[in-house]
């Protein structure tokens, strides 16, 4: 028993470590929620002007969201709108879901589009197709799997025209009706919110462009000035290279919280929502191998090995307490409680930050203690996308193969 305890103590380190990486976490988020920006400040203040806004979407075997979205678009209140929905080489029920739609309101048009030049990526190409037949002074592009409420439109245009900005992005809010939005999802996209935290993409420092390509808002002058898609025609996440290349040539762009009123159903299926989310990891990390590992390993050490190891820590020191064998004096009981008072005080620190979190975020609470065990697929992920690239293994996306090429940025 005095080895079990000497090792309980040695993991017990894993409780400090877990209580101070916890409470880092607890400040920033803190922090992060005080400094955001919400799009819906836009309602609030005197009245701007609200000229007419061209909504694009493309969508790609969509039918699974595209009805749910458009209803949700045309719902809104803003007083001037278009909706183009740009079926990009589908081959499923897309249209067949839209065509009664677009029948009771002359405000969506179905544009269909039925190539892609080699040099595109294929949701650039839709966009641009979009873009083209758009006539509004402002020009949005989001996906399908959003829906908006009614209110999104004249309080992003509003946000947009105060602060004089040429592009506005959204963080959406996930819906949570399948098992991998609630349990899954959260973790991947606090690993996004770490990767582009707010003081750095919002705030003075401004030094990470980032923008979320479920809800890009141009006037359209800004977006013609920078090229439009053209400009980043062979990019898989054409958000993130709009908010660099804009950032890059001091073009004013922002993104802000939508905080319920943009809500998103990302990914229908298991394999789906991984496959998405390598994409997106692998695009946010520049494709860049080495930075792939290190967010995995990172998430792994605070999601995974610290709770694991401070769990042990706590169980072997209470089967020293239950069994008190030889050698067992007054003061290792004393540090066998230590042990697992510490672990005890970490696992439920833990649990206190994540609900806390995880409601910030509009996660449900519940999934918060599940943590460690979803932060397992998610690591693998980054190391997934970290061996596809450094294999040339192709990334398929909008119906089409995309070998990349790795960097060292």
């Amino acid at each position: 028993m005095h080895t079990v305890l000497v090792v309980a103590l040695v993991l017990s380190a894993a409780s400090v470590g877990e209580l101070v990486a916890w409470t880092v976490l607890a400040v920033r988020a803190w922090k992060e929620w005080r400094r955001s920006p919400f799009v819906a400040e836009g309602l609030e203040g005197p009245p701007v002007d609200l000229p007419a806004l061209s909504v694009v979407i493309p969508a790609h075997n969509e039918e699974r969201v595209a009805a749910a979205c458009a209803r949700s678009v045309l719902a809104s209140d803003y007083p001037s709108l278009e909706v183009l929905f740009v079926l990009d080489r589908c081959t499923d029920g897309t249209r067949r879901e839209l065509e009664p739609i677009a029948a009771a309101d002359p405000r969506l048009r179905i544009v269909d589009n039925a190539s892609c030049p080699p040099d595109w990526a294929g949701k650039c190409n839709a966009a641009r197709v979009g873009a083209e037949g758009a006539r509004g002074e402002l020009v949005l592009f989001a996906d399908a799997d959003t829906r908006f409420d009614p209110r999104l439109l004249r309080a992003s245009v509003a946000f947009l025209r105060r602060r004089g900005l040429g592009m506005l992005s959204l963080w959406s809010s996930p819906t949570h009706e399948l098992w991998f939005e609630r349990v899954v999802q959260p973790v991947a996209a606090l690993m996004m919110l770490k990767m582009f935290p707010m003081r750095r993409i919002a705030g003075r420092l401004r030094r990470r462009a980032f923008a979320n390509g479920q809800f890009m808002l141009f006037e359209r002058r800004a977006y013609d000035e920078f090229g439009g898609h053209a400009a980043v025609k062979d990019d898989l996440l054409e958000d993130l290279a709009f908010a660099r290349g804009m950032c890059e040539r001091g073009m004013p762009q922002e993104a802000a919280v939508a905080d319920g009123m943009l809500s998103v159903s990302m990914y229908g299926s298991w394999d789906a929502f991984r496959t998405g989310w390598k994409r997106i990891f692998i695009e946010s990390c520049v494709r860049n191998p080495s930075r792939l590992v290190s967010q995995a390993v990172h998430l792994g050490l605070v999601a995974v090995v610290l709770p694991l190891a401070s769990t042990a820590s706590g169980l072997l020191a209470a089967a020293v307490l239950a069994v008190r064998g030889p050698g067992i004096d007054d003061g290792a009981v004393a540090l066998a409680w230590a042990a697992r008072a510490g672990a005890a005080a970490a696992a439920a620190w833990r649990a206190g930050v994540l609900a806390s979190v995880y409601g910030l975020c509009g996660f449900p609470a519940w999934a918060g203690p599940l943590f460690p065990v979803a932060a397992v697929p998610v690591v693998r992920t980054f190391l997934d996308g970290a061996r596809d690239l450094r294999r040339r293994v192709p990334v398929r996306w909008g119906g089409r193969q995309y070998v990349l090429q790795p960097t060292e940025r």
